[in-house]
């Protein structure tokens, strides 16, 4: 008996179906898990980096038959860089300075 392609597309995509499943805590409000086949790993992480997801509860990769809980990992990638804190503490320091020694020109 030989499969028809139907069947065989059928197949094929069981065997390649991943989506992430992004929980929101909207505290009293109650919680929202938004679950989108077409959202790629890169577009969860794109959304949580803008902004649009927040308050995410957890994060869940379901690929085939399996659930992995990939919280940290997406949080962690979607991390903006954090400027160190002495850098921008020199950068005022110039602008108060200089601020400082305008106030006190002779005029």
């Amino acid at each position: 008996m030989e499969p028809t392609q139907a069947g065989l597309f059928e197949e094929a995509s069981r065997r390649h179906m991943q989506y992430f499943v992004v929980m929101i805590d909207y505290g009293r409000r109650g919680r929202e898990a938004i679950v989108d086949p077409e959202i790629t790993r890169r577009e969860v992480v794109s959304r949580i980096a803008s902004g649009e997801y927040a308050n995410i509860s957890f994060i869940h990769e379901i690929a085939e038959r399996s659930v992995e809980d990939i919280t940290e990992e997406i949080l962690a990638e979607a991390a903006l860089p954090e400027i160190a804190a002495s850098d921008t503490d020199l950068q005022a320091a110039c602008f108060d300075h200089a601020h400082d020694l305008r106030k006190h020109e002779a005029v």
